[in-house]
């Protein structure tokens, strides 16, 4: 594992600058950046077809199984629902919480390369129109959440777009934002990892899985588990299969070091094996 005594040396260099929070506003107006990056031909740039299918389907059976009835989700505990492949997430009116909102940004992209396809009520609505989870099972079979299934499952490639434009976004935006002496060491991981296909996949999946590292509320004991802080946690190994091999190992770390950090009324520890069994993915070949 990477000395603990780096780790807080980048963790206090962090603390420096986590003083601006990330906005959760759903107005799709607020996401000009990706709407932009919609419009790009450069989406997925040096992705096949192929792989593009194979990384949706990986995502969607991670997040939900590849089932259907999954692709709107509300888990027990949590605040909000989580839509499509990727569990996007969307807060109802009035709650705003510490992890980054991404259904309303995913929404914005949708409309920008399909106009007029997505289900009218969901253009229409700023928030999630659930306030609690009992609402939402309560109509989980009415239209307005079939309808949403229904058009989900029909844009898988639509949805593995958003999500690997969303993981291009990330580097630069974690180069912006890593304190100054350690940002050689998280490009140089990003390389070594994305030299193989499944590295790949594990980059692209990782942002969409747990963020990108750079929002300051998504943290325990000042101390995040988003890429940023999973490059910065790797050993130095070669590029290639031993780089994505030791992503996943870092990952790990990461994430078991959130479940010590969490409030224990959170629970976190009864997500650690599902955690793991998706970071296990990155080490096999893609």
């Amino acid at each position: 594992m990477q000395a603990y005594p780096a780790i807080f040396i980048f963790t206090a260099a962090l603390i420096g600058w986590a003083s601006v929070s990330c906005s959760s506003s759903s107005a799709v107006s607020s996401h000009q950046p990706l709407v932009k990056a919609a419009q790009r031909q450069a989406v997925a740039i040096n992705l096949s077809s192929s792989d593009r299918q194979k990384i949706g389907n990986k995502i969607w059976q991670n997040e939900s199984g590849g089932a259907v009835a999954g692709l709107t989700h509300w888990n027990t505990g949590e605040e909000f629902p989580s839509m499509g492949i990727g569990h996007f997430i969307w807060y109802p009116e009035g709650f705003n919480g510490r992890w980054t909102e991404s259904f309303p940004r995913f929404v914005a992209y949708a409309n920008q390369r399909m106009p007029e396809s997505m289900p009218k009520w969901v253009l229409n609505s700023r928030h999630c129109p659930w306030p609690d989870k009992e609402s939402f099972s309560r109509d989980f079979n009415g239209p307005r959440l079939r309808t949403l299934r229904h058009w989900l499952a029909n844009n898988v490639s639509l949805q593995t777009d958003y999500i690997i434009e969303t993981s291009r976004e990330a580097l630069p935006n974690i180069m912006s934002s890593a304190p100054a002496q350690q940002r050689g060491v998280i490009k140089a991981n990003y390389e070594k990892v994305s030299a193989t296909a499944n590295g790949t996949y594990a980059l692209i999946d990782y942002v969409n899985f747990k963020g990108d590292g750079t929002n300051p509320t998504e943290r325990y004991n000042h101390q995040g588990w988003g890429l940023m802080w999973v490059l910065f946690e790797m050993r130095d190994v070669p590029a290639g299969q031993a780089a994505a091999s030791e992503f996943a190992a870092a990952a790990k770390r990461c994430l078991d070091r959130r479940i010590t950090n969490s409030p224990a009324s959170r629970g976190e520890k009864r997500w650690r094996a599902g955690w793991h069994n998706r970071c296990d993915t990155y080490a096999r070949a893609f």
